[in-house]
Parts: structure tokens; C-alpha cells; sequence
């Protein structure tokens, strides 16, 4: 497999819209009502909403691409931390996904490496990110990246109110 992992720029806005919706879909939509899954799409994956995000200078967006094709992507961001999260310089890994069909092939090591060297280019000391509650698979992955459960926040997916884990892990 060939694997390149770069920056997202402004023209990549389309493929990640579709492709964020895609693996959000595929990871949480048997677990959820479809008109809570369409509301959070709608907002969380649209064409302008993905332009904005790479247009702003707070996120910095990170694809993984194997074999010339999007396999999973990344996003850092500046933004409130929750009270948990004690570790100094915190930064959030706002969202971390890779397809289905690239699971198991090393792609998110690859990817998490690269998040970890961001981080510290970004000048950050503590790495945080919240993943719901349920997701046993991100949980145990974002362990053995040397994350430990620091506590919880709310989400909202469309109406639904759940709870998130928060995990940080000192850079």
C-alpha cells in the first residue's frame, strides 16, 4: 500500500464533506435514529461547513491517502476546554476517523503519528479529544496511543443528548 498523509487545503473541501459524512455514517448510524444521524450530517458535513473549517486558522486538517484514494482523515483545533482536561497547552483532536475498509492496515498509527508531531509543531503539551461512550473499538485505539480517561462531556447528535469520554495523554 502506498500511504501519503498531507495537509487538506481549500480545493479538498468537496471530497471531505463527502467522505466525513461517509465514515460518521458507517461508524454510528446502526447505534442512532436516522433523523438525528441526517440533522448532524447535514449541519457537521456540508460543502460550505467543511470550506469554512479549512479555511480557519484554529483547525488544521490532515488526510491519510492510500492508494491514491482518501482513506481517513484527521482535525486538531484550538477551542474551550473542558474542565478536565488539567494538562497545560491543550489542543483537541477534534475528529479522527479511517474507513472501514482501511481498518487494520496500519493507516491509523500512521495517521495518529502524524496528529502527535502537529500537535507539538502547533506547540502543544496535552493532546485531548472526546469519543462517545459507547465506541469501544476508538477507545481502546486512542489507549494504546497513551490517552487515559480524564472524564466525560455532552454531545448532541441531531436531538439526541449523549455522553462523551474525554481522554488526554501529556506530548
Amino acid at each position: 500500500m502506498d500511504l501519503s498523509i498531507r495537509r487538506a487545503v481549500p480545493e479538498d473541501a468537496g471530497q471531505l464533506a463527502d467522505f466525513g459524512a461517509s465514515t460518521f455514517r458507517e461508524t454510528f448510524a446502526r447505534d442512532n435514529r436516522p433523523e438525528d444521524m441526517a440533522l448532524y450530517l447535514s449541519r457537521a458535513y456540508g460543502l460550505s461547513q467543511q470550506g469554512a473549517e479549512l479555511a480557519d486558522p484554529e483547525i488544521t486538517t490532515l488526510l491519510a491517502e492510500a492508494d491514491g484514494r482518501l482513506a481517513g482523515y484527521a482535525q486538531l483545533r484550538a477551542k474551550a476546554v473542558p474542565g478536565c482536561v488539567t494538562g497545560s497547552t491543550p489542543l483537541e483532536l477534534w475528529r479522527f476517523y479511517v474507513a472501514a475498509s482501511w481498518h487494520g492496515q496500519g493507516i491509523a498509527k500512521a495517521l495518529m503519528e502524524h496528529v502527535l508531531m502537529e500537535a507539538r509543531t502547533r506547540q502543544a503539551q496535552t493532546l485531548w479529544l472526546a469519543v462517545w461512550e459507547r465506541n469501544e473499538r476508538a477507545k481502546a485505539f486512542y489507549r494504546k496511543c497513551g490517552f487515559v480517561d480524564v472524564g466525560s462531556q455532552v454531545f448532541v447528535l441531531g436531538t439526541d443528548v449523549q455522553s462523551d469520554r474525554v481522554m488526554a495523554r501529556s506530548l
